[in-house]
């Protein structure tokens, strides 16, 4: 199963979704396009927060140094994104994949992040509450939907919000795989509490 892990927007939780869907699968993960932060990049944080001795953290097809959307950042680091060169790595195991921000974030002048969703993986969607959210969250499910694209499930991150999280999920008749509350610290223990709560809804995608 190849799992892609999406989100309505920047910062609202894909990596620590990502890290637990990780541990809950014991899957493998890869991260496809990163852009700045190399000395401490995603993959770096999803793999302190694994406990397991089974997953593989595969290399990035992009490491670009500039910390802004992958197309400026390759064009500042003097770098061309071609969505042939990014293949995802051969493995027996689960894969799961982390997008770069949301659907739309541009990969060069003509491809987004949303290219790279290839016809085999499950979808999941990241959604955190804030104004907008509702608006956000069903763009993204109907972006998906409307290029035939397995969306596989919803994880709300962040305080719950009970009136919007029924809104969403009635509205796009996703299912929700789990919510992550706003915890003071995402450590092992903490990722495997949750890897543990996920892992049921995860194996019957």
């Amino acid at each position: 199963m190849k799992l892609f892990i999406t989100g309505i927007s920047t910062d609202v939780g894909k990596t620590i979704t990502s890290a637990i869907l990780v541990e809950a699968l014991e899957a493998d993960y890869w991260k496809p396009i990163q852009s700045g932060d190399l000395d401490f990049d995603d993959t770096q944080k999803v793999k302190s927060r694994i406990s397991n001795t089974k997953s593989i953290f595969h290399p990035n097809s992009y490491a670009l140094q500039t910390p802004a959307s992958p197309h400026l950042a390759a064009e500042i680091d003097g770098v061309a994104i071609d969505i042939n060169q990014i293949q995802p790595p051969k493995t027996e195991n689960h894969l799961v994949i982390e997008g770069a921000g949301g659907l739309f974030v541009p990969l060069n002048n003509s491809e987004f992040i949303i290219d790279l969703i290839q016809p085999d993986y499950k979808v999941i969607v990241v959604s955190r509450h804030y104004l907008g959210s509702i608006n956000h969250t069903i763009l993204t499910v109907k972006a998906l939907q409307s290029r035939g694209l397995d969306v596989a499930g919803i994880v709300f991150s962040g305080d719950e919000n009970k009136s919007t999280e029924s809104f969403i999920l009635n509205s796009t008749q996703i299912k929700c795989i789990g919510r992550i509350d706003e915890e003071p610290y995402f450590d092992q223990n903490v990722i495997k509490e949750y890897a543990d709560l996920f892992r049921d809804s995860l194996l019957n995608l």
